[in-house]
């Protein structure tokens, strides 16, 4: 019997173009606090962490009371947002066509994201993507990243082992995810995190356009067939928090 093989990606920065609504929101979510609007640059840092830390991150003085105040703000600007009728996360050059090579190749596809399930669910639906992914994982019902539950809730519901699942994702946040799952991990070099970054928290390898990455899963898998499973990191603790960046 075939091994089952699992391509798992991230969703903002790695499939969809985000960056405009998230910037957009948090920018204003600081306005609407009364504190100084954070570089565009430094927003897209913090994409995929939890959002309690995210404002942490970018506002370190704040006590618990004002982190809670500016996360409250973002989901509020980001709803706002996306009732917008221009509102767009568009997918990445060659999104569409490399899950459906891999899908004709055999690989099962998952999605591990910072999104919300509901957020998700939209963003799938309006690209016509709701059903390409066996499993869906959101940091609604457990722990984010660099935690790997996501990772290997995905893996349980697929059947897939460690040794032949690929985290796909544009962050050190979903290599290092990657790593503590003890599964493998492919950096993408459009989205939030430089490959060089990448590269550093564990990536076999960083993609510059989508198409690559059919051909790379079947040498990868093989490749760690030949040499053995990876070795696993025991996971980081971190506590539950459903909202997310």
């Amino acid at each position: 019997m075939a091994e089952i093989q699992l391509v798992v990606f991230d969703c903002d920065g790695t499939l969809v173009d985000s960056q405009v609504a998230i910037v957009g929101a948090m920018c204003e979510a600081s306005r609407r606090a009364g504190l100084a609007v954070p570089a565009a640059e430094r927003i897209r840092r913090v994409v995929g962490l939890n959002l309690h830390e995210a404002v942490h991150r970018l506002f370190p003085e704040l006590e618990e009371d004002g982190i809670e105040t500016v996360s409250n703000h973002y989901k509020d600007e980001f709803l706002l947002l996306r009732q917008n009728r221009d509102f767009d996360e568009p997918l990445y050059p060659g999104t569409r066509e490399c899950l459906t090579a891999l899908a004709e190749s055999g690989v099962l596809l998952a999605v591990a994201t910072g999104k919300s399930r509901r957020g998700l669910a939209r963003t799938l639906a309006h690209h016509g993507l709701a059903g390409a992914f066996i499993s869906l994982q959101t940091a609604d019902t457990g722990p984010g990243k660099p935690h790997p539950e996501m990772l290997s809730r995905a893996m349980a519901e697929a059947g897939a082992e460690r040794a032949t699942t690929i985290m796909v994702g544009d962050t050190t946040f979903d290599m290092e995810m990657a790593r503590n799952a003890g599964t493998l991990a492919i950096g993408v070099g459009w989205g939030y995190h430089a490959p060089e970054e990448l590269r550093g928290a564990g990536a076999r390898a960083v993609l510059d356009r989508f198409a690559d990455l059919p051909p790379i899963v079947p040498r990868l898998f093989l490749s760690e067939s030949a040499a053995g499973a990876p070795a696993t990191t025991p996971p980081a603790t971190r506590d539950r928090d459903t909202d997310r960046l």
